[in-house]
């Protein structure tokens, strides 16, 4: 603790280091772990948001009600495990090394189940395969995220965090940009529905392409010792909860990010999950429609991310974030009192350009508040407290539709959820060496 008061993390013994050099890995490193979330972006746009899950509640399903709930409810245990898992795998990774290895099993694991979903037929009799396999791919994506997420800290500094990690934010937006536009070209227009089904195996595909270059370049950790006690999962469980408490008593900034995150993040969760449903829902967009919709959204996302993260490293990622859910706020606040398609548009353009850059700055403020040597856990435990608050969106946005009589309204549930994680982080006091890229292990005066 320094003679402020500040408490700053214990440094790592070299043999628990995993990396941080004092300089960002090697371009093509980088640039191979960007193309990563190039590679597995087309599973959050094309498979998740606006294509497959619209094929099942539209073409699958015996109508859009029965897809919805059976969807939903598939989600929500998704949701269950990832809450459970995520943080375990983290220790995992942690305790056992060969992190780029369980990032390739993850990897391969979410492109197999997409590719699997090729199968599903514009038939009722497919629904539970479809929602389960999606909700299967959901959890590996995930676990696969834990992984990707802590090797941030071994090919950035924390002066560069936020640069680097809103590079990746953003080549995963505009991954999924081009994957959409490929989607739109090759299953969607003048094309029968059945033919919809075959953007699984083309995600699928392109998945396993483009994240192939990190899974043979990317930085590795070492294996643990071989006289390193065995892993066991209640073991692990039983060291989180110790570990939480830890941070209760020593590190609770730590403990106060990881709740107020959860919140906004599930909000912006919520924006993604509905966009579709209410573009089309209660602004008559068809299916081609909010095709374009997920084009513009991820282009103005994707630019904006890249071009926020240097603003990142130079006001903090304290800044981007307040800032970003404020205006996201408004322009929600503005699709459900200003009339017609084109404030829909404008103001939904609004919200892409902020959603990645808070994102990717909540990303790059933990990474600066992580000792290292517990990256993966912390990814896990970020990933944990996002799930265990996912059903905030869902419940308010289905709340707010029955106080208004009408789905616009379910807008407003998503703004709510939004404004309290905003809330419930403005106190939030970040440590003087995370505030701004200054070096986590840096005692700061």
């Amino acid at each position: 603790m320094d003679h402020d008061g500040v408490l700053v993390p214990a440094p790592v013994p070299p043999e628990r280091e995993p990396g941080l050099a004092g300089r960002p890995a090697p371009r093509r490193v980088v640039a191979a772990w960007g193309l990563w979330d190039w590679g597995q972006q087309t599973f959050n746009t094309v498979v998740l948001t606006f294509v497959f899950s619209v094929y099942i509640t539209s073409a699958v399903a015996e109508n859009e009600t029965v897809g919805s709930a059976a969807l939903g409810n598939a989600q929500a245990w998704a949701g269950v495990a990832i809450a459970l898992l995520c943080p375990v795998m983290g220790t995992f990774a942690d305790r056992i090394g060969r992190r780029r290895q369980l990032l390739g099993i993850s990897t391969i694991a979410l492109a197999a189940s997409m590719a699997a979903m090729v199968v599903v037929m514009p038939d009722p009799g497919w629904l539970g395969y479809a929602v389960w396999m999606l909700a299967f791919a959901s959890v590996v994506s995930e676990i696969a995220g834990v992984f990707y997420n802590g090797m941030l800290l071994q090919i950035a500094t924390p002066s560069t965090f936020g640069r680097i990690s809103g590079m990746g934010w953003g080549l995963g937006y505009l991954g999924g940009l081009v994957a959409l536009v490929a989607s739109l070209f090759l299953f969607v227009l003048g094309k029968e529905p059945e033919t919809i089904r075959y953007v699984a195996l083309f995600s699928g595909i392109w998945t396993a392409v483009f994240c192939l270059p990190l899974l043979l370049i990317g930085p590795d950790t070492p294996p643990a010792d071989r006289d390193a006690p065995r892993f066991s999962f209640l073991g692990a469980y039983r060291d989180i909860v110790r570990r939480i408490a830890t941070m209760w008593r020593e590190q609770r900034y730590l403990l106060h990010f990881f709740l107020a995150s959860a919140v906004f993040r599930d909000g912006l969760a919520g924006v993604f999950a509905f966009a579709g449903v209410i573009a089309a829902g209660s602004f008559g967009f068809s299916q081609e429609e909010v095709i374009y919709l997920g084009i513009a959204a991820n282009l103005v996302a994707g630019v904006s991310t890249w071009l926020f993260g240097r603003f990142d490293d130079r006001a903090g990622s304290r800044v981007l974030i307040v800032g970003g859910l404020g205006v996201i706020i408004a322009a929600g606040v503005g699709i459900l009192l200003l009339d017609g398609t084109a404030a829909f548009w404008v103001c939904a353009m609004v919200i892409s350009a902020c959603v990645g850059p808070v994102q990717s700055a909540s990303r790059a403020l933990l990474a600066r508040l992580t000792p290292l040597g517990l990256e993966n856990e912390n990814f896990g435990l970020y990933a944990t407290t996002g799930r265990a608050v996912a059903f905030l969106s869902p419940f308010a946005f289905t709340v707010a539709i029955r106080i208004g009589g009408a789905q616009l309204w379910g807008i407003l549930g998503i703004v709510v959820v939004l404004a309290i994680g905003l809330i419930a982080f403005l106190p939030l006091r970040v440590p003087a060496h995370a505030a701004r890229g200054g070096d986590a292990r840096a005692v700061t005066s």
